[in-house]
């Protein structure tokens, strides 16, 4: 009996129960492996016979849209009965046809073609409508006893814009199905394998040869970077302790993999979603790492890894003007550089610094990219602001001081003078005053100051009583047109501040005009799309060069400051205009040819007012 006992725990014993067990489990993988590479290669098939069978309609549905041209209903008929042909396809539930603006032009299901004409809201066609990229998904369908279908969304590209998505319904069960039935006959294969294997198995003599292969396959796991698996223990003898040992090291081995691991993605992470740009380098200034808001920042059309080993200065332009050894000798020290981009020349500081050892020794560089372009366009236009406030300022003030120290010599005495020198000096006191109250009021609104009191009105109303009024003031020498609907216009605006910008933008298209009459154009127009109207007003005169109309609402701007200034504009107008607009939340900008005159758009929003409601 003891002799049977001591047989049961001999190694041979256990190498062989070993062994049959190995086999199950073997089994097991290769069965999972050939069950999920055969789905994988059926379904394959299944879908490129689909996407085939799409990529066909795909050309027709082009050849058809090159054929009929503008003609729409014969378009979409074509359409139809291109799908109705292919929906008697095996396997093809449905196909439908939905065009860019998501409405369904086409099914082959009889049943849904009373959906033809709606608009669909199916997420998987909005996505392929947006993206431009094919996507699909397979589901269960309830409704259908549980079957499984396959959703296909194939977008229909023609001159690179998406004009449609081509929708696929395809059952594919019948592939699940032949892939159960090949299941179930794999699993009988495999018992009768195992019951084979467990024979054989008992013949296997090499008692030692197995724990020792595994240990051999476990360091050339741990070579490759695997160190989750470990080595099975069987019994405490010479070999089960080595196996510990061999545990016990992958798992020290695996411990500091992890920490080494866990610090790189910390640092990566941490590199990665900074605001600033980061490149790292090698002692000999070779990029090592760069992440992406660096690359960004200096608009390079090439991935991070194709920066690896490119010089640091060379890529940043700055190889000329500087060294590896200037950066340790100029550590505090900043350099601006410029880049082009398609939004304009943007502005980067870099500050660098070395990586030093312990021993002194340089390892490395670090590149910081700061962008400072805003903080270096609010710098300047402070500057501009204050340049131009204080020649503002100053211009009248100098003709002040000359027509004042005039009267302070004796000009006083002059009934003939005296009084016109008085008048000039009245005359910039008010252009001052004037100045000085725009400043003001710019100062309001961008501190958001100064409320805006709205109401609901009548748009079409209010402008006409503003032009009655500028026609009483101008009624021998302008010429109002004006193109204004006869039904109501109704807008929430404050009417002070709405009346200020049409009177800013009429007097401005009358005084730049030198014809007689002059003519102003006065169009108001509804967009019921998008519920908001624009208000267009165009005169006749002087115009503006097309370089320079985009900057005439910023402040102080004059395309002609001579003209301007003795017209006795303060060069703030505009600008108070697109600020009020912009609070109303509407839109202000203008078009000009030079010598055919300038037009000037305003877009507002609408209300919606109904007829009883208003009359209450």
């Amino acid at each position: 009996m003891k002799q049977f006992f001591k047989k049961l725990q001999s190694l041979q014993f256990k190498l062989v129960i070993i062994y049959m067990l190995l086999i199950i489990i073997g089994m097991q993988i290769i069965g999972l492996y050939f069950t999920n590479s055969l789905e994988r290669d059926l379904v394959g098939n299944f879908k490129n016979s689909i996407e085939s069978q799409v990529a066909i309609i795909d050309t027709r549905i082009k050849e058809i849209n090159d054929d009929v041209g503008d003609n729409r209903a014969e378009m979409y008929d074509q359409i139809q009965t291109l799908l109705a042909d292919y929906g008697n396809r095996p396997d093809i539930e449905e196909i439908r046809y939905i065009n860019a603006d998501n409405v369904l032009i086409g099914t082959s299901r009889i049943s849904n073609e009373s959906l033809v004409g709606s608009r669909i809201n199916d997420k998987l066609s909005e996505d392929a409508l947006n993206s431009g990229i094919v996507n699909d998904e397979i589901f269960v369908n309830v409704d259908k006893d549980n079957q499984r279908v396959w959703i296909l969304n194939q977008p229909l590209i023609i001159d690179d814009e998406v004009v449609g998505v081509i929708y696929v319904e395809s059952n594919i069960e019948g592939v699940y199905v032949q892939l159960e039935s090949i299941n179930n006959i794999f699993i009988i294969a495999t018992f009768f394998s195992l019951v084979i294997t467990s024979i054989l198995g008992i013949f296997v003599a090499r008692t030692i040869t197995k724990p020792i292969t595994d240990m051999r396959n476990q360091a050339l796991l741990m070579s490759e970077g695997d160190y989750t698996s470990r080595v099975q223990i069987y019994s405490d003898d010479e070999i089960g302790q080595l196996a510990g040992s061999f545990n016990i090291l992958s798992k020290r081995v695996q411990e500091a993999q992890a920490n080494t691991e866990s610090e790189k993605k910390r640092l990566d992470s941490v590199i990665t979603h900074m605001s600033d740009g980061i490149i790292a380098t090698d002692r000999k200034g070779r990029i090592r790492i760069v992440n992406d808001m660096a690359i960004g920042m200096m608009n390079l059309d090439i991935s991070a890894e194709d920066l690896q080993g490119q010089d640091m200065l060379e890529i940043l332009k700055l190889g000329e003007d500087l060294s590896l050894e200037n950066i340790i000798q100029e550590a505090n020290e900043s350099h601006l550089i410029f880049r082009d981009t398609q939004e304009g020349v943007i502005t980067l500081r870099v500050n660098f610094s070395a990586i030093v050892t312990d021993t002194g020794f340089i390892n490395g560089y670090i590149a910081v990219l700061h962008d400072v372009t805003e903080q270096e366009r609010i710098n300047a236009e402070r500057r501009e602001f204050v340049a131009n406030v204080s020649h503002e300022l100053r211009t009248p003030l100098t003709s002040m001081r000359s027509y004042l120290e005039a009267l302070q010599e004796g000009a006083w005495k002059d009934e003939e003078i005296a009084p016109k020198f008085l008048s000039v000096t009245k005359e910039e006191t008010d252009r001052m005053s004037r100045l000085v109250e725009d400043l003001l009021q710019l100062s309001r609104m961008d501190n958001e100051a100064e409320e805006i009191q709205t109401e609901v009105v009548d748009f079409k109303l209010f402008i006409n009583r503003i032009i009655d009024r500028f026609e009483m003031t101008h009624k021998d020498d302008v010429i109002f047109t004006r193109h204004i609907p006869d039904a109501p216009l109704f807008t929430d605006i404050s009417v002070d501040k709405m009346g200020q910008v049409l009177d800013n933008v009429l007097s401005n298209a009358i005084k730049y005009q030198h014809g007689n009459p002059k003519r102003v154009d006065i169009h108001l127009k509804q967009n019921t799309l998008y519920n908001r109207m624009t208000v267009r007003i165009k005169d006749y005169g002087l115009g503006i060069p097309s370089n320079k109309v985009e900057r005439i609402f910023e402040r102080f701007y004059r395309v002609d400051k001579g003209r301007a200034r003795k017209m006795g504009g303060t060069g703030l107008g505009l600008a108070i205009t697109k600020e009020i607009v912009e609070a109303h939340n509407g839109k202000i900008w203008a078009n000009s040819v030079e010598n055919e005159g300038t037009t000037i758009f305003i877009n507002l929003p609408c209300e919606v007012i109904e007829e009883d409601e208003w009359d209450v």
